[in-house]
């Protein structure tokens, strides 16, 4: 295996980055398990990765689980297929499996598997010795349930656990995998179709409060990991022009419930000294110090909101065509990137590609990647239109 995937691996368990150490000025909030936060489907990722307040679909178990409370299908099954560092290594990827039920026309449950598989590492002392093969992967499991409060209103709670296994055995023998378990609050409203001057209407809107849980911990004298504790505020509008063209713009924004990491001695670096106060900070209370934790104070605290536009246009809804920016702080991450996506519907079927151009100095590891995704809707269909 590449040098590359060592140097990946090691990232993804560590919780403060050379960066921070070195410069107090870039405060990235890193979190365990941040595959969760990828873009599981092609419809999401192919709109700037926004999903929160974009109509119902059989993925909606990762943005917002209310909207199956408004989905037009009974049921469906959704499968996706994400390579990652596909430029790199040909075996990391991000697969999705996810079904819902609308049991009724108030209420629907959904569950969905994540599993992230970080390819095989070879490890041997010397060339011609027979090498130890190690599979490290992560991978959640959830459940949800969303009931509508209203016409046009509806909530969901979803439960999920969290497992990483990250070890490598050669280099740390007491490290084992580790694991979690976080909740989603959401809420999802849609409005009636109204009718305007030259065109119909529909007004979405959608929050998600997601990965509310306990940390991580690899091992006893290890540090504790935030989970990717998250808030999702999103809007929407559809423009119904006519019987065959139809518009949706979507607007999201997004912010880790993550405290900042901190320079708390003032020695001005960010070091295993401040990464000890950093780890006595719960999750509970870190929720809500990150909205206000920032020692730039406001001006910094707004760049750890990332935001995100997106459109998609369904002709016939046999077609689609979507496309998205998404930004992100150059202090914060530095991730910008468009996006572009299609879909197609026959009968029950729906298959979803979509791709990405990263537009920052730093490369996205999903750059030149095509993400797919296909549904199976079946069962009576509910006339929400």
């Amino acid at each position: 295996m590449k040098k590359i995937f060592i140097l990946i691996l090691i990232a993804l368990v560590t919780v403060k980055t050379q960066a921070q150490e070195d410069n107090t000025d870039q405060r990235v909030i890193t979190t365990a398990v941040p595959f969760v936060l990828i873009a599981a489907d092609a419809r999401a990722a192919g709109m700037g990765d926004i999903g929160v307040t974009t109509s119902a679909d059989a993925f909606s178990q990762q943005w917002n689980p209310a909207k199956y409370a408004f989905a037009i299908s009974k049921q469906g099954v959704g499968v996706t297929y994400t390579p990652y560092l596909s430029q790199l290594v040909n075996d990391i990827f991000l697969g999705n499996l996810t079904y819902y039920n609308r049991i009724n026309e108030r209420s629907a449950v959904g569950a969905s598997l994540r599993y992230f598989s970080l390819g095989d590492i070879e490890l041997r002392d010397t060339a011609d010795q027979i090498p130890l093969v190690q599979s490290p992967n992560e991978f959640t499991f959830d459940v949800s349930y969303a009931l509508r409060l209203s016409d046009r209103f509806s909530m969901a709670i979803a439960g999920r656990y969290l497992r990483s296994d990250l070890k490598i055995q050669a280099s740390n023998e007491d490290a084992s995998a580790a694991s979690s378990f976080g909740v989603d609050i959401a809420g999802y409203y849609q409005s009636e179709e109204i009718a305007y001057n030259d065109f119909d209407g529909r007004w979405r809107a959608g929050f998600n409060f997601s990965n509310i849980g306990p940390k991580i911990k690899y091992d006893e004298v290890g540090q504790e990991n935030n989970l990717p504790t998250n808030m999702a505020l999103g809007a929407g509008f559809d423009f119904i022009l006519d019987e065959y063209n139809k518009v949706g713009v979507s607007a999201e924004v997004n912010k880790l419930l993550v405290p900042t990491p901190q320079d708390f001695n003032n020695d001005g670096v960010i070091d295993s000294e401040d990464d000890e106060e950093y780890e006595d900070i719960s999750f509970f209370s870190g929720m809500f110090k990150s909205f206000g934790d920032a020692p730039d104070g406001f001006s910094e605290e707004l760049k750890e909101f990332t935001w995100a536009l997106g459109a998609e246009y369904w002709y016939q809804d046999v077609f689609a065509f979507r496309t998205g920016y998404f930004n992100e702080s150059d202090e914060k991450g530095s991730r910008k990137f468009l996006s572009l996506g299609a879909g197609f519907k026959y009968t029950a079927i729906n298959i979803d590609v979509s791709y990405l151009f990263s537009t920052s100095a730093v490369r996205s590891p999903l750059e030149g990647t095509l993400r797919f995704g296909l549904t199976f809707n079946f069962g009576d269909e509910y006339d929400e239109y």
